[in-house]
């Protein structure tokens, strides 16, 4: 179904051109096929609305549909290159990518390499869809919100069905990973400032997990109060600054340092067999796929930048996109080659480089290192904590504004913000062992990631049935879909297998 705006300008009307079959992409549709809005623009403030288009609409002279210019998302199109570059670097460098040497412990050298570098290009390939997609040529529409795509190509039901768990799973459960990881990086950086046994320098009672989940839960909800995603540009610059510096660090110290004894760079998956095998090898490939992240906020990035028909927002984006990635990849394939190198088979599940570094380095490695290091973790994870937690806001704005057909007054964005802060406050107090679970939950949201865009393309551009264009994404989107299965049975037979350290509210 299509959709009309009808404007009600101070001068009458504009009707004519409605008063007959309209004509879409050269094909006629009857006027009653079409949904259709009125907008009042008699109110210098737009708020008189009485529909609101689902997807984002615009002109030379600005925002047809209202309601886009009061939501976080799209409330200012003023970005470039840079501001996307910041954001993206920002959004794409996690904590997951500090275990990439645990996936080439199990895969060895060569599977690892060849596996991280398909990863590498399918998700690149993936985003230069999304990217492509986020704007209409023909009609202007411009679809500001992975959901809003969704729903454009798979229909309203399936649409929001496929699309708005993984969206807000990994937009709200990133915000309370970050929670997780960056107050325990705060302790850790703590007990580095105060030493242990005797040379401990801090009196008094040790400060617990949720009280450092607190102490970063009140600074990100802080820096959360400015309005808009072009408005934490300089914030997304910051993310960007520390992602790059502790990643290089992590991977750049080992290398410098002597080596373990006795590490083998065998495989470990060779000394299973049966479904332990499988669960390690899929396990692995798990932490390849789920290290790159973000394409949940790639639209919502893209929609930041303006936008002409003379100069689509895509090709700002596409070079934003190269630039990051580019960077990305150097930070992310020396992080897992040097740190298998460094350690081996050695390397500890659990923590990966970070652990590795103060396990068999403590003593090479300076206090003002270590402590450096944290802190630039520390600060990554609130600077990328509001890229994640702004899709949330602007997913409940758009209700609030969808109801009381008006922009949200400050109390009740500062409502909204703070209303999210305790929840994911709770969730991460409640359930600090959700990276255990991340093999699980990341394996049901995979698709959002390397197959429903795939689809999309094939549902929303048709290309030629059995063309190139067809073939590569029909594949590509099946394969996401049975790697994602794979990734949800082999993560269900390791908790079974090994169990679950549920330390429900003790972090």
């Amino acid at each position: 179904m299509g959709e009309v705006v009808i404007v009600n300008c101070n001068s009458g009307v504009i009707a004519d051109s409605f008063s007959r079959d309209l004509s879409f992409n050269g094909s006629t549709k009857s006027f009653d096929s079409f949904r259709i809005h009125s907008i009042n623009t008699d109110s210098p403030t737009g708020d008189q609305v009485i529909g609101f288009p689902s997807s984002s609409l615009h002109w030379p002279g600005g925002e047809l549909n209202p309601q886009d210019s009061w939501l976080p998302i799209t409330e200012s199109r003023n970005g470039s290159v840079f501001s996307a570059v910041f954001h993206l670097l920002c959004s794409g460098i996690g904590y997951q990518a500090l275990i990439l040497p645990v996936a080439f412990a199990t895969l060895g050298w060569a599977w690892g390499i060849i596996c991280l570098s398909l990863a590498f290009l399918w998700q690149l390939y993936t985003i230069w869809l999304l990217v492509n997609l986020h704007e209409s040529a023909d009609s202007g529409v411009r679809y500001s919100r992975y959901v809003h795509l969704s729903v454009t190509a798979f229909g309203e039901k399936l649409g929001k069905l496929l699309a708005i768990f993984p969206v807000m799973y990994l937009s709200g459960g990133t915000c309370a990973m970050l929670i997780i990881n960056g107050g325990g990086a705060m302790q850790l950086f703590y007990r580095n400032l105060c030493g242990d046994g005797a040379d401990a320098i801090c009196d008094g009672k040790a400060v617990s997990g949720a009280q450092w989940f607190l102490v970063f839960t009140c600074i990100a909800i802080l820096v959360a109060q400015l309005p808009n995603l072009n408005s934490i540009t300089r914030v997304s610059l910051i993310g960007a600054i520390t992602a790059l510096s502790y990643t290089s660090i992590l991977w750049a110290l080992p290398i410098s340092k002597d080596r373990p004894n006795n590490i083998s760079y065998q495989p470990l998956q060779t000394k299973e067999s049966g479904m332990d095998k499988f669960g390690s090898i899929f396990n692995a490939v798990g932490i390849i796929l789920l290290s790159f992240k973000g394409h949940n906020v790639i639209l919502e990035i893209q929609a930041t930048l303006p936008s002409s028909p003379k100069h689509s927002s895509h090709k700002t984006m596409w070079a934003g996109v190269i630039v990051s990635y580019l960077q990305i990849a150097m930070c992310l394939f020396p992080l897992a080659i040097a740190g298998f190198w460094a350690y081996g088979n050695k390397i500890p599940a659990d923590g990966g480089m970070l652990r590795a570094l103060s396990e068999f380095h403590r003593q090479d490695i300076s206090k003002f290192v270590m402590g450096l290091i944290y802190l630039l973790i520390i600060i990554n994870g609130i600077s990328t904590f509001q890229i994640y937690a702004m899709i949330v806001f602007d997913n409940l704005e758009l209700r609030y504004t969808s109801i009381r057909k008006k922009r949200c007054a400050r109390w009740v964005r500062t409502a909204i913000r703070l209303l999210f802060g305790g929840l994911v406050y709770l969730i991460s107090v409640a359930f600090p062992f959700l990276g255990s679970l991340a093999p699980l939950i990341g394996g049901l949201t995979m698709p959002l990631t390397y197959a429903y865009p795939c689809f999309m393309w094939i549902s929303i551009k048709k290309p030629r049935q059995n063309g190139a264009m067809w073939f590569v994404n029909i594949g590509l989107g099946c394969l996401g879909l049975i790697l994602c299965v794979l990734l949800v049975v082999s993560a269900i037979w390791n908790l079974a297998d090994k169990g679950l350290n549920a330390n429900f509210f003790n972090p």
